[in-house]
């Protein structure tokens, strides 16, 4: 998903030069209002130029997506200087928020030369437009842009051709290594000169919390659920080593990255079918349904779309139709990864996606859309409200979503005739997993690793050994064959060359199950929390509609408790839902290795 660029905290900018004191509230005001006037303009104007460098590739739109992202920076770090001038006065709530997260406000923080600034957006457009266009080229001159060789991934056992293009989609990201030295130089540059140690301390300075608070809470979380994780780690493990052999997969050791059936490991679902419990068919295979159905990509969205209104929202305006990539365009190269776009902030909402029809893109087209709705409900707010409580509630409303894609739900939508058995649970349960509990250690170590390379414990010449160890430690997993330095495998997942922040995602994994289980009661659900599906729950949709619609107008515990409750982020509600998969697992563990 597109946001507007983050952080930078009060405390980063008492380096800053000395701003005169202002006087009056009312001076304050009009300071506020002008601001948020100027970044209303400029972030539409980036939004526009960043969609036209996604949607069509080529040298100009990468320079002109540069310029309004510099221009972004600039004006950002401004009046976040310029703010400072009203620290010691007395503000009413509103306004003291407000001034708050105009500090807060930038990813990025370029350094104030303009040369410099000027070269830290241009890298930052460079390394994304080189992993949109990057392409794999085999021996033969076949060459493979990312969509295929995740659907090679996804699909093949070969493990000779799993090898060939996990190396092959490596290829892409070497020449961006000194790109990306480089950028982070610059970017700790412009982050020490608001005040802050690195950019990653910058980063960590969002949750309405401090940053080592913060750290804290996310060592907290990986731990509750962490368990959960190596009894999976085990089971898949010992499996793989079924299939391909002991000289393949280790008895006690890290899984080789390769066999798990995605680019990069992260979720493990693809490869369901070689894990699978036994006698847990569900039934039904989504993708083959939507296939003999003759589904297309637009009528993929409009499930998508049919969910949030049988909750109670608007339709999607009619300009969403008009403006978004749903398909891969065949006369240009384009960036394919899936994301929601709120370009003007207001009403002008776009989904870019390269849709397969699957039943991946069947839930990722739900998450997406659960962006959209977000940014929807909260467009009457001001400007600097106009996001979500914390980044990991955006990404956390579409997966809520998505987790009540259940046979039911399908049920109800006409793709099923009848839901799957209790006696299917377990592989319900087990494919979910391998999406969601399998992906937990990666959504937390990408950021690991880019805090560490931002502070300069991991420095340049150790990338992809410090890479490759954390893989190690959250993951239990390995590379297929020894890395050197002379690849930068981190530039070979988007969000790095892109500089997207990713603990948004870790954070999502936990909401997510707590955002289900509140839903699932307030639906009056009693049945199994895995079985919960909120479609159709006007209630439901109320409650969540409530909590949308305050936006990041209070700070994150009270959008957690206006939905759920708590103020608390509580990883429970996951280990409730997986609590059969849990004890099934620990069975099938019995007498073997754990962990790694």
């Amino acid at each position: 998903m597109r946001q507007r660029l983050t952080a930078v905290t009060l405390a980063a900018l008492v380096a800053l030069p000395a701003v005169a004191p202002a006087q009056t509230v009312a001076e304050a005001q009009a300071f506020m209002d002008r601001a948020e006037k100027q970044l209303l303009e400029l972030n539409v104007e980036g939004a526009r130029a960043d969609w036209v460098r996604s949607t069509y590739i080529i040298y100009d739109t990468e320079i002109l997506g540069a310029l309004g992202n510099e221009r972004l920076i600039a004006a950002t770090a401004k009046l976040a200087t310029e703010s400072t001038r009203f620290d010691k006065l007395p503000l009413p709530p509103e306004l003291a928020r407000k001034m708050k997260l105009l500090k807060l406000q930038l990813t990025l923080a370029t350094p104030s030369a303009k040369a410099e600034s000027a070269e830290a957006t241009q890298i930052a457009a460079k390394m994304e437009g080189m992993y949109g266009t990057g392409k794999y080229c085999q021996a033969g001159g076949k060459c493979l842009d990312l969509d295929q060789i995740t659907n090679i991934m996804r699909t093949s056992r070969n493990p000779a051709e799993l090898l060939d293009v996990w190396n092959g989609w490596r290829t892409i990201s070497p020449p961006m290594r000194p790109l990306y030295r480089r950028f982070v130089a610059l970017s700790n540059k412009g982050a020490r000169e608001l005040g802050f140690a690195d950019t990653g301390a910058m980063w960590r300075s969002k949750y309405d919390m401090p940053p080592d608070e913060f750290s804290r809470e996310l060592d907290r979380l990986w731990q509750q659920v962490r368990p959960l994780y190596l009894s999976l780690h085990a089971y898949v493990r010992s499996r793989l080593r079924e299939k391909y052999g002991a000289g393949a997969v280790p008895a006690n050791g890290p899984i080789p990255a390769h066999l798990l059936g995605n680019p990069w490991a992260q979720t493990w679902d693809n490869i369901y079918d070689l894990v699978a419990p036994p006698h847990a068919d569900p039934g039904y295979d989504l993708t083959k349904i939507l296939i003999d159905r003759k589904t297309d990509y637009l009528a993929m969205v409009r499930y998508g779309e049919r969910f949030f209104g049988s909750l109670g929202f608007a339709p999607l305006p009619p300009t969403f139709w008009e403006r978004s990539m749903l398909v891969k365009p065949r006369d240009r190269e384009v960036v394919c990864h899936a994301s929601a776009w709120d370009v003007d902030t207001k009403d002008d909402l776009r989904l870019k996606m390269c849709i397969e029809v699957n039943a991946e893109d069947f839930i990722t087209i739900h998450h997406e859309l659960g962006h959209n709705f977000y940014q929807r409900a909260y467009n009457k707010q001001p400007f600097l409200f106009r996001d979500s409580a914390n980044d990991g509630f955006h990404e956390a409303i579409g997966d809520t979503i998505a987790l009540s894609i259940t046979p039911e739900y399908l049920v109800k939508i006409g793709l099923l005739a009848h839901p799957s058995p209790e006696s299917a649970d377990l592989g319900l349960l087990m494919k979910r997993a391998l999406e969601k509990v399998a992906f937990l250690p990666f959504g937390l170590l990408i950021d690991q690793w880019r805090w560490k390379v931002f502070s300069g414990e991991i420095q340049p010449e150790e990338y992809n050994k410090a890479w490759w160890a954390l893989r190690l430690k959250y993951q239990g997993i390995a590379p297929p064959e020894a890395r050197t330095e002379a690849e930068f495998d981190p530039g070979a997942k988007y969000h790095v060359p892109a500089n997207v922040p990713y603990t948004r995602y870790f954070l999502a994994d936990i909401l997510q199950f707590q955002f289900h289980r509140a839903l699932s009661r307030t639906a009056g659900c009693t049945g199994p929390l895995y079985r919960c599906s909120i479609y159709a729950n006007q209630e439901a949709g109320k409650r969540l509609n409530n909590m949308l619609e305050m936006g990041a107008s209070k700070p994150w515990p009270d959008a957690l408790y206006a939905l759920t409750g708590e103020r608390q982020m509580d990883a429970t509600a996951i280990l409730d839902y997986f609590a059969p998969l849990k004890t099934w697992l620990d069975e099938q563990n019995k007498g073997k290795p754990v962990g790694w």
